[in-house]
């Protein structure tokens, strides 16, 4: 009897073993993030409550942003990298452009990927392989001064066209020296860039050719629309912006007076805008302002970040699990919070409920309710970037037409995408 109760016990053993499966050994990982002081203490909390539950140890590797992606090369290259990695979305390409830089986290069962929309699965796979899961979903939106707006008895714009009669009417009512809007470097690309995305509903690239979608004609009217802006005095000029030494938006005392009235930002920089403003002055994110012809709101929406476990990994199941601890499952979740923004697993968004500011809330709101093509992460490259940002103000000093621009933006834009066939 005793023989007969010993073995049912190692039987029991052994079925419990087979149930947990990975669960069933220690596992010692490495994790490695960029960030400030309070991500940091945030992750370190997450990362021990994880590996507690799992029993896995799991040594964090955290630095700031800066030298990350040297770093992060350098491992990468040597397949050094840590078990799991936290991946900015640009850099996909660099490290996986076939989808196999990473491991691919479908087959990885203990990651819950209905926790994600379809819309983020396919923002994180590279050649249809999924390479990393949304951290939080961002984007851009208006940001419009309420309190300008008021005081020139104009209501918000939520068109285009509505935009430009209100500019008159400030401009006429306030003064020349107001402006409804700011464009320059990055936010001028990507007001060019959703100008175009409106027009045809297609992405910069093409994900089936891997080359610029847009015409030269497309892409023309969407640099004329910048062209528009200036003219109608909507925004400042570059020539004038340089010579004020091209100051952030945000430390402008213009912007502080009221006297700039919006501006085309990420949802989470919220209170970046809203804190120098004096006070009374109101800043309210809004819908997407569509053209008239607009087949799509042309959202730019993306991951601000991805989790993704090395292929090299001794434990990939094991590193699948704190991976989906922290993105899906409590322990992880209330020890992470919104130290990353807010997050775009719905296990994560329902547990946090109404945690962060109510403005990013709602800024992120729209963002995710509004439409448009999946983006690319090739839009952020730095070469294509600079591309872009180069020739747009050699279009502004009146260097370059609209169509000699685009053709200049796209012939760059395809030489650097021909490095990735």
């Amino acid at each position: 009897m005793r023989m007969t109760a010993k073995i049912a016990a190692l039987a029991g053993v052994a079925y419990g073993a087979l149930a947990l499966g990975t669960a069933a050994h220690a596992a010692e990982l490495r994790m490695a993030w960029w960030g400030g002081e309070s991500r940091h203490v945030a992750t370190q909390k997450a990362i021990a409550a994880c590996g507690e539950k799992y029993g896995h140890t799991v040594k964090g590797e955290f630095t700031g942003f800066d030298g990350y992606l040297e770093k992060l090369t350098t491992q990468m290259a040597g397949k050094t990298e840590a078990d799991i990695v936290q991946v900015n979305w640009p850099w996909l390409p660099l490290f996986s452009k076939n989808g196999d830089g990473f491991a691919n986290l479908r087959a990885l069962k203990a990651i819950d990927l209905s926790n994600w929309s379809d819309a983020d699965l396919a923002a994180g796979s590279m050649n249809g392989v999924l390479q990393g899961l949304s951290v939080s979903t961002t984007g851009r939106v208006f940001f419009f001064n309420a309190t300008t707006f008021e005081k020139a008895g104009v209501p918000i714009p939520k068109t285009w066209d509505e935009f430009f009669a209100a500019t008159a009417t400030i401009k006429e009512k306030l003064g020349k020296d107001y402006y409804t809007f700011n464009a320059v470097k990055e936010t001028a690309q990507l007001l060019t860039t959703l100008a175009v995305v409106q027009k045809t509903g297609k992405d910069l690239v093409d994900p089936e050719t891997n080359r610029v979608a847009w015409t030269p004609e497309e892409l023309a009217e969407g640099i004329s629309f910048l062209g528009k802006l200036v003219e109608t005095g909507a925004i400042r000029s570059q020539k004038e912006e340089a010579a004020d030494g091209n100051v952030n938006l945000f430390e402008k005392p213009a912007w502080a007076e009221g006297k700039v009235a919006g501006s085309y930002e990420w949802d989470s920089t919220y209170s970046k805008y809203a804190d120098p403003l004096k006070d009374g002055q109101v800043l309210t994110p809004v819908p997407m302002l569509k053209l008239a012809d607009a087949v799509t709101e042309g959202v730019y929406r993306k991951p601000s970040m991805v989790f993704s476990i090395s292929k090299n990994s001794k434990d990939p199941a094991a590193a699948a699990q704190i991976v989906n601890c922290l993105l899906n499952e409590p322990e992880g979740i209330d020890a992470l919070g919104t130290s990353r923004g807010l997050p775009a697993s719905k296990a994560a968004a329902a547990r946090l409920g109404e945690k962060g500011e109510p403005e990013v809330r709602a800024a992120n709101a729209i963002v995710l309710a509004a439409g448009g093509p999946t983006v690319s992460p090739f839009n952020e490259h730095p070469e294509i970037r600079a591309a872009f940002i180069d020739t747009l103000e050699e279009y502004a000093y009146g260097q370059l037409s609209a169509n000699e621009a685009a053709e200049q933006i796209i012939d760059t834009v395809n030489d650097v995408l021909a490095k990735f066939d």
